[in-house]
């Protein structure tokens, strides 16, 4: 399974991205090597477009910075002070420091640290989960991008089930809620453009008049966090002005009833007041939502990333469900369709083999606090596909714990990144396009499989024969740290009870590179996932928890006596920290910048191009001020994770809160408050 041993030609790839669009991609080749990235015409999706992060890859394949060999530490911490080792040494390294703390600590005190930097399934959570289980390491809740929202969409309907991407082409009226269409799911444009030519129009809903809000016909800003209300208001329009589909909820729902006097409190005026969205905007959207079929609402991550994240999700995924617009092709929501392609992650990750151990958990969002303060200490870190100095929240902690001499901590990336700058040993990584994987979006319904292309950079390794190595180093002798990366595929496209999987074999994907799951007439041909196996309007499993049952608006935690919310979202040419230190990908996102209101800026003598210090108690940092109508007065907002270089001050997530949100563990981003002054030199 490889086409490395050809020199020249053209072969498919899949885009290995956290990304919803998950394109087909072709691989150009040339004397061994990768000269061109494009997007394949023929995958039934993303039909050969792709972004520009992708397009310039190679600039990231074969950058010069990119890791050729191991390293060990021999300067201070964050020095970037190291020397060249060999593998062996690594890995003896590596394991007899662990062997050591198993001894003395036992083997909590050894803590991963990934998350999705390669969406290939195996290598992200395949052969390391069964290492971990093995060894009994303290287990990594992985919640930093979009639990809160998932586990509050299931609430509604039981799972990740959506609106298939390609019935959008006959929606008549898209809602983007909280998602930067343009540049995280670019192929949901292409999408509601086909159905744009045919009439329909597109409403976004943000905080920040960003390249989505200005394609949009309609913009309509909202303060952020408050999302749930604006919801809320719909449904109470919906309801007075009987302009629901009664029929479907009595047959499909359950608290339609308790849901109908429940919002007659969320009037139009008290909602606004809210909000920030005027009253007769309230009217208008409610109006314009309850007359138009088919209608379909792109749920975004945004606004998870809250401390009421959760319900925020939960009450926008009960819309559809007024207006009965699940029955209606090209009509519903789509927060993520990952229920559609769920493999055997069982066999995959084996999480037998913690057998009768009791082991901790932490929660990723909190990786400041566990190096600082968690009983008993973590002792050890092993970061893969990831960069927490950089992506996790309380920034400033979090790189205080990694400055700890007395944690033994190891990565394995690509790059020394500013994670691995705190590393004693550093491992180089492969990229997916070096890797044999499968990947599963969560947005459409293809499984794709992707074939190493070129052979590994330098002496990298995948993450499943990093941990193999490991395994066979702690003298783990389970057969199952012996199954190849094409045994592990197979197992997670067996015995996964998914109907949608059915037929879909290893055989399948090396044949057609790609599959689509098989679909049911509709989510209702059979009862949902849900408690009563219909929409849950009402949850008595969210009573139950001690939440509230039916959907219902929170305010944010208080966050300092600050004047102004602060949401740092993403830009157009990273993802995340990726691509923020590759040249190519800098030079086409420019400078990092800060949005402000004109009224915001005007009151604090700040003008367009001014550096600006924003501050809170948890850190600072310094970016160029950008003065308009984009964003809300008392809002400001960022756009992208930027690398560290010398003399820089832009590390965001400094700002941010580790405070864990309503649902899930998941992260609470965009919650912060700050505030913003003019710098003087």
């Amino acid at each position: 399974m490889t086409y490395t041993t050809q020199e020249n030609g053209v072969f498919p790839a899949v885009c290995s991205l956290d990304c919803p669009d998950q394109c087909g991609l072709l691989l150009h080749k040339k004397e061994g090597k990768i000269i061109k990235i494009e997007g394949d015409p023929n995958h039934p999706v993303t039909k050969g477009n792709i972004c520009n992060k992708v397009r310039n890859m190679t600039e990231r394949i074969y950058d010069p910075k990119r890791l050729t060999h191991p390293l060990m530490r021999i300067g201070k911490k964050g020095s970037g002070e190291f020397v060249r080792i060999s593998w062996e040494e690594a890995i003896a390294t590596i394991t007899e420091r662990w062997r050591a703390l198993i001894d003395s600590d036992g083997p909590e005190s050894i803590l991963p640290y990934s998350f999705y930097g390669n969406m290939g399934r195996i290598n992200v959570e395949g052969m390391d989960r069964r290492f971990f289980h093995r060894m009994g390491a303290s287990q990594l809740d992985r919640t930093i991008c979009n639990s809160a929202g998932a586990v509050g969409y299931s609430y509604t309907m039981g799972g990740a089930f959506g609106t298939d991407p390609e019935d959008t082409i006959h929606s008549k009226l898209f809602i983007m809620w909280g998602i930067n269409t343009v540049s995280t799911n670019m192929h949901q444009v292409v999408f509601a453009e086909q159905a744009r030519k045919n009439g329909a129009k597109i409403v976004v809903i943000d905080v920040h008049k960003n390249q989505t809000g200005r394609w949009a016909d309609w913009f309509i800003p909202i303060l952020p966090g408050t999302d749930t209300a604006l919801a809320l208001g719909i449904m109470h329009v919906l309801f007075a002005e009987n302009l629901v589909d009664s029929a479907f909820m009595g047959k499909y729902t359950v608290g339609h009833e308790e849901l109908r006097e429940h919002v007659r409190t969320y009037d139009p005026a008290t909602v606004s007041a809210i909000t920030g969205v005027p009253v007769e905007d309230i009217y208008k959207l409610a109006r314009m939502y309850g007359m138009t079929s088919p209608s379909f609402i792109r749920i975004g991550n945004g606004i998870q990333h809250h401390d009421n994240g959760g319900m925020c999700v939960r009450t926008i995924a009960c819309l559809p469900a007024l207006t009965g617009q699940w029955l209606v092709k090209g009509g519903g929501a789509n927060k993520g369709n990952k229920g559609f392609l769920e493999h055997n992650k069982l066999a995959v990750q084996r999480p037998d083999l913690l057998a009768n151990k009791q082991t901790r958990v932490i929660n990723m969002n909190e990786l400041g606090k566990a190096l600082l303060d968690t009983k008993p200490p973590v002792k050890s870190l092993f970061v893969y596909t990831s960069n927490p100095a950089i992506v996790a929240p309380e920034g400033n902690k979090v790189r205080q714990g990694l400055a700890r001499e007395d944690l033994f901590t190891v990565v394995h990336d690509l790059f020394l990144t500013e994670t691995a700058l705190y590393a004693d040993i550093v491992l180089p990584a492969t990229s997916s396009y070096e890797n044999t994987d499968f990947y599963t979006s969560y947005w459409h319904h293809y499984i794709q499989l992707q074939q190493p292309v070129i052979p590994p950079y330098g002496e990298s390794k995948s993450n499943t024969e990093v941990f193999r190595l490991l395994a066979a180093a702690m003298e783990y002798d389970e057969p199952v740290f012996r199954d190849s990366d094409e045994e592990m595929i197979r197992q997670a496209l067996e015995g996964h009870g998914n109907p949608h999987l059915e037929g879909i074999t290893i055989e399948t994907l090396v044949e057609k590179k790609y599959a689509k799951a098989a679909k049911t007439e509709s989510f209702f041909s059979r009862p949902l996932p849900t408690r009563s196996g219909k929409i849950e309007l009402y949850s008595q499993a969210m009573a139950e928890k001690g939440l509230p049952p039916l959907p219902t608006y929170t305010p944010l935690v208080p966050d300092g006596n600050f004047p102004y919310m602060f949401v740092p979202g993403p830009n157009h040419n990273y993802l995340n920290s990726t691509f923020s230190n590759n040249e190519k990908h800098k030079k086409m996102e420019k400078i990092p910048r800060l949005h402000m209101n004109v009224e915001d800026a005007s009151a604090s003598g700040i003008s367009d191009g001014d550096t600006v210090r924003i501050w809170n108690e948890r850190g600072e940092c310094e970016l160029v001020v950008s003065i308009g109508e984009n964003v809300l007065p008392g809002v400001v907002v960022s756009q992208g994770l930027w690398a560290d270089a010398p003399h820089s001050k832009h590390y965001v997530n400094a700002l941010t809160p580790d405070r864990i949100a309503d649902m899930g563990g998941g992260a609470t981003f965009f919650s912060g408050r700050v505030d913003v002054e003019k710098v003087i030199r």
